[in-house]
């Protein structure tokens, strides 16, 4: 077996029940997300997985369930919500649901007060608990949004919070005996608090684009006026800006001498879905 205990996959109401009933009145939660942040502007959330110590649950937040439960167990300052890195997941969290949090305890911060260097879960578990992990970049930036999840995601969800409160107690004890816990909980309380911002534009970025300082004046207003454009068209449509026009793209448009639709096909720089898409708005941006 892959895992200790079992897990179930919520995305129904008689599920959501059971859970629920499981889940009220844990002493300690391992709490982790996954989160598409690669193809879309704004971080979209595709799974939420909670562990009560005896099984995992995956709820699927494409389901539009009522978890609203778990902002009473999240804000309970007696139940202990165990998450590693958890800055990113109490944002998302706490963006889409308006959760709040109380008594969080990080192990990937605790490890790093205690002295620890490499601080990836699967370093963290195997350096404190003895235990392999598996996680494989590949399926950690797969597609999470969509369904059905395969085999390696789902192994991958469940080991993600199947160790945190073993964790939990090994680094609690570990913090106690240096002296380190007043320190740590100052840090977790930081953690508990993060909340997200929406991204924002960075006005001078294109100067940081490679192959910038090679241009004349006139391309360089015009790499200017596209990085602002792309910047826009990405929150717009909330997709990640490489998809818009990649940086190579935007370099290429401002060195050309484009002033019409037929120069701007004629250049080659975008692909035909990309000409159709948004070909008209880079020319008026070229054009400005």
């Amino acid at each position: 077996m892959f895992m200790k205990n079992g897990w179930m996959w919520v995305d129904n109401q008689e599920k959501l029940k059971i859970a629920m009933d499981n889940i009220q009145g844990s002493s300690f939660i391992g709490i982790d997300t996954e989160y598409d942040s690669f193809r879309y502007f704004k971080e979209k959330l595709c799974l939420i997985q909670i562990n009560n110590g005896s099984a995992a649950y995956l709820f699927d937040p494409f389901e539009n369930l009522d978890i609203s439960f778990l902002g009473d167990i999240f804000t309970d300052s007696k139940a202990v919500k165990i998450v590693h890195s958890g800055d990113n997941d109490i944002r998302i969290l706490s963006r889409d649901y308006s959760f709040q949090f109380k008594n969080i305890f990080d192990t990937q911060r605790a490890a790093s007060v205690l002295g620890l260097t490499h601080l990836s879960l699967s370093n963290v578990v195997y350096h404190y608990l003895g235990i392999t992990l598996n996680k494989p970049k590949k399926v950690q930036r797969s597609r999470w949004e969509a369904r059905p999840l395969t085999k390696e995601q789902l192994i991958y969800a469940v080991e993600d919070t199947i160790y945190l409160i073993d964790l939990y107690r090994t680094l609690k004890d570990r913090l106690k005996v240096e002296g380190l816990g007043k320190r740590a909980h100052e840090i977790f309380t930081e953690v508990g608090a993060a909340r997200w911002k929406e991204k924002t534009l960075d006005p001078d970025g294109y100067l940081k684009i490679r192959g910038c300082q090679e241009l004349n004046e006139n391309q360089r207003q015009r790499l200017k006026a596209l990085f602002r454009w792309r910047f826009e068209k990405a929150r717009e449509t909330n997709r990640a800006r490489f998809m818009i026009l990649s940086d190579n793209n935007l370099i290429d448009l401002s060195k050309k001498k484009i002033t019409t639709l037929d120069s701007l096909t004629k250049s080659c720089v975008l692909s035909p879905v990309k000409l159709k898409e948004s070909g008209p708005e880079i020319l008026k941006v070229l054009n400005q």
